[in-house]
């Protein structure tokens, strides 16, 4: 197994790749993404794992030019789901879905491969890529997943409401409690109304 590639990053914001004893670019880190290799950018000062927010920067530039992969509406639905009690679900089922959008994508290629055996090794990935198909349908794919777990919370609320409809529930502070039900007053006789004649005696 090969070693870990550790990128050093400085105040100046430059990149310091340890392994080639060379500064790189953001650039040449998406290559390296992209060669599927294992890599780690630690602070130059504290030694502090910064690869997730180096990865953040380069999903930023790739969203602000070229073709975008999500939509306006999914990136607020993913937003409003920070702090939230589902958060963790949102994310894990991201993650379940991207990783088989390329699994599938990965035996679509073999499949293609096999079917067009004269077919250069890149040509797929070119033609899939180079068109900006790929980053489109990842997008619906995930914009689809994210609606499905937001569907399911609203569909779990309103089963919750419906299930503890009937229950009762302790009344809020400073308020009391209802006690049991006062008996309800006699009628009143109407004005005038005859009283009932005593029987007299024999």
């Amino acid at each position: 197994m090969a070693a870990l590639r550790i990128i050093k990053k400085y105040p100046n914001r430059r990149l310091y790749d340890t392994e080639t004893s060379t500064y790189i670019t953001l650039a040449e880190v998406k290559d390296l993404v992209l060669q599927y290799r294992e890599f780690q950018v630690q602070d130059a000062k504290t030694g502090e794992d910064l690869t997730r927010a180096i990865l953040l920067q380069i999903i930023l530039e790739e969203e602000s030019g070229g073709v975008p992969m999500f939509s306006t509406d999914m990136l607020a639905n993913i937003i409003r789901y920070y702090g939230h009690s589902m958060q963790g679900l949102m994310g894990s089922y991201l993650e379940r879905s991207i990783n088989a959008f390329h699994e599938a994508q990965k035996r679509f290629q073999a499949q293609a491969q096999v079917l067009v055996p004269k077919m250069p090794a890149d040509a797929f990935t070119n033609m899939m890529t180079g068109g900006q198909q790929i980053p489109q349908v990842m997008g619906g794919y995930l914009e689809k997943g994210a609606k499905a777990v937001i569907d399911m919370q609203d569909e779990l609320r309103s089963q919750a409401l419906k299930l503890f409809s009937g229950f009762p529930y302790a009344a809020p502070p400073g308020e009391s409690e209802p006690g049991p039900e006062a008996p309800k007053p006699a009628r009143a006789t109407r004005a005038g109304a005859r009283k009932p004649r005593a029987k007299k005696k024999k």
